[in-house]
């Protein structure tokens, strides 16, 4: 067998490890103080719902990653010729879906990276040879709030989880905004975030008109959280409860 790319897991082990040791810490010292196998429990409770979550979320569980990568692009009508972005590409799973689906398209991922993350570029540019499309695909360090492409640059952009998680700008609207900015007049675009989150975006009607007030010929919102393949116990609203797919034509 060949190697395989490697795109990672949105629940880190530490969580789990983490309020898994708190909880055996918790649990021994309970033995003496009783009132604390309150937080024992809890803690336990909390290292099995997030191992639950990553079984789910990889491959050899629900796979359900791959599923909101791939709701992303199934929301994207575009005919695939030109050039296309993917903003906050990760490892680059979804920059090489989109090259894989489109076989004529030239793609660009970008992202901040930096060691907080469990990213990096030269991780996308192996799972893009992997792959086989890095003919067709580049990756570049970049930050979502101020792009470094000109104006209408790409006939497509998507992005995946991204927006609510640049830092560098409070409001999170001016980030769909930066997004929306480089893609062509008539250009597509599908973006998935906590669009439910209204201290993030504000209220979802609104977010939708203001998106329209920026000169955006179409914009629709579908709400993923409700797919057939997230199950009741990912909906918590820390999870997959909030999300949410903004898309249209610019």
């Amino acid at each position: 067998m060949g190697e395989k790319a490697e795109y990672g897991n949105w629940v880190s082990k530490k969580i789990i490890y983490l309020s898994g040791f708190l909880g055996f810490v918790f649990l021994s010292l309970g033995l003496m103080f009783w009132v604390l196998i309150i937080p024992a429990v809890l803690f336990l409770l909390i290292s099995v719902y997030f191992l639950y979550v990553r079984y789910q979320f990889s491959p050899q569980g629900g796979n359900v990653q791959d599923h909101i990568w791939t709701l992303v692009l199934a929301n994207l009508d575009w005919n695939g010729e030109g050039r296309a972005l993917d903003i906050g590409c990760g490892n680059g799973a979804l920059t090489i879906k989109l090259a894989q689906k489109y076989t004529k398209a030239q793609i660009i991922g970008i992202d901040y990276w930096g060691k907080k993350w469990e990213y990096s570029k030269n991780t996308c540019e192996r799972n893009a040879e992997i792959e086989g499309v890095s003919d067709r695909v580049a990756f570049q360090k970049a930050n979502a709030v101020s792009l470094p492409f000109d104006d209408g640059y790409f006939d497509a952009a998507v992005s995946n989880f991204v927006f609510h998680m640049v830092g560098k700008s409070k409001d999170k609207r001016k980030v769909v905004r930066e997004a929306l900015r480089v893609v062509k007049k008539g250009g597509k675009f599908s973006f998935q975030d906590e669009f439910l989150v209204k201290q993030l975006f504000g209220d979802i009607e609104d977010l939708v008109e203001t998106i329209k007030s920026w000169g955006i010929s179409k914009v629709d919102f579908v709400q993923t959280r409700d797919a057939d393949f997230i199950s009741r116990a990912l909906k918590l609203p820390f999870i997959l409860g909030t999300i949410g797919i903004i898309r249209g034509q610019k």
